[in-house]
């Protein structure tokens, strides 16, 4: 079985859904946040600490993968879920970021796919639509995603238009030599914030029929937030109300409720366990940095009411001891927090459309979490 989606209701004031997964792994609700496992690992943490923190879907990175151990090796484990051992379902991305924020110049990007020397040792390599989705087959993902070209937030919709035009190319190429039948296989829509571009992309991508899609193009280095929700904007009345919508690499709280009411499902992002390792976490008043002496000998938990292995368990005057000596279980500790936190927010985000509540809701939290 390929991953089902089940659109239960939206909501009756915003385009925000409540939906539901089915795949090979179990069944979920949307929205979801999908805490990121680049390597094969959400860093730091186990997989019982993943489900411990009401993880569903996991995201791996095919560029990674591919560069260390190799997806020969993954498969010969048995596939991802047997390498990581994580029950779950497990998305991978294309690699295309990677290999895109690799490239030294636009001559590296050909029709053929892209040109870029590996992060680890220099070795001159070339991804193309069908090696990403070779590789992505082999890892044995339950989603896998079409490899596309990630354009930078300054391109001029010239160059946005040409550079769409080859991912739905590439697309296309990846489509056809796709053969996992367990695998899922999503589109991507480009097209930055022009609104015809966008409406272009989506258009194309859909006439593909991929089993779900994802919007991108929305967190690259200097996109502005108003260029993101013009993106979604722009994206999702083009996009089928049956299957599911993926919006890339975002994790900001607002971010994720900005999405959620123009129509999105799941989300991913690095950052709950790259703010932690720095001493950060999220709190329901705003981010709290541990490297403060202020919370010295502060006896409360991270965060009063969360339900997280480190609230229950620690104060923070002991994590910011953590942090502050540069032992590791600070920064893991804090991972499990803020993975929890965004978690927990999707949750809550799910009861408030059950309610058709969503807008009180969302005015709620932001007035809480910015200070108002």
């Amino acid at each position: 079985m390929i991953v089902k989606y089940n659109l239960i209701k939206t909501e009756k004031d915003t385009k925000a859904r409540l939906g539901h997964i089915e795949t090979n792994y179990g069944e979920f609700d949307t929205p979801m946040f999908m805490p990121v496992g680049t390597r094969g690992t959400v860093k730091s943490l186990n997989p019982e600490e993943l489900k411990d923190c009401h993880s569903g879907i996991v995201l791996a990175n095919t560029y990674h993968l591919w560069l260390r151990p190799g997806e020969d090796i993954v498969a010969t484990c048995g596939g991802l879920h047997k390498f990581m051992n994580y029950d779950g379902p497990i998305l991978t991305d294309s690699g295309g970021y990677q290999v895109f924020s690799l490239a030294k110049n636009k001559k590296d990007i050909t029709e053929e796919g892209v040109n870029f020397r590996s992060h680890i040792d220099g070795q001159k390599l070339l991804l193309t639509p069908e090696k990403s989705i070779e590789i992505q087959n082999k890892l044995d993902s339950d989603i896998a995603m079409s490899f596309d070209e990630c354009p930078p937030a300054s391109a001029s919709h010239e160059y946005l238009e040409n550079s769409l035009k080859r991912t739905l190319r590439w697309a296309e190429r990846g489509k056809k030599v796709h053969n996992n039948p367990n695998q899922a296989l999503f589109g991507i829509v480009q097209g930055g914030p022009y609104e015809d571009l966008r409406k272009y992309s989506a258009i194309e991508t859909v006439k593909m029929n991929f089993d779900g899609y994802s919007i991108g193009g929305v967190a690259n280095d200097g996109e502005s937030k108003e260029d993101m929700y013009k993106a979604i904007d722009y994206s999702v009345p083009y996009l089928p109300e049956d299957k599911l919508r993926y919006l890339m690499g975002v994790g900001e709280p607002e971010d994720i409720l900005e999405g959620v009411e123009r129509g999105v499902d799941i989300f991913d992002c690095v950052l709950p366990t790259r703010i932690a390792r720095h001493g950060q976490a999220f709190t329901r008043t705003g981010k709290i940095n541990f490297n403060n002496a202020k919370f010295k000998e502060d006896l409360n938990p991270v965060e009063e009411g969360c339900d997280c292995y480190c609230c229950k368990n620690y104060s923070r005057a002991y994590v910011r001891h953590l942090i502050s000596v540069g032992e590791t279980l600070g920064g893991r500790l804090l991972s499990i927090h803020n993975i929890r936190f965004l978690i927990r927010l999707t949750e809550e985000i799910r009861e408030a459309i059950k309610k058709d509540r969503f807008l009180g809701y969302k005015k709620d939290f932001l007035d809480k979490y910015n200070g108002k």
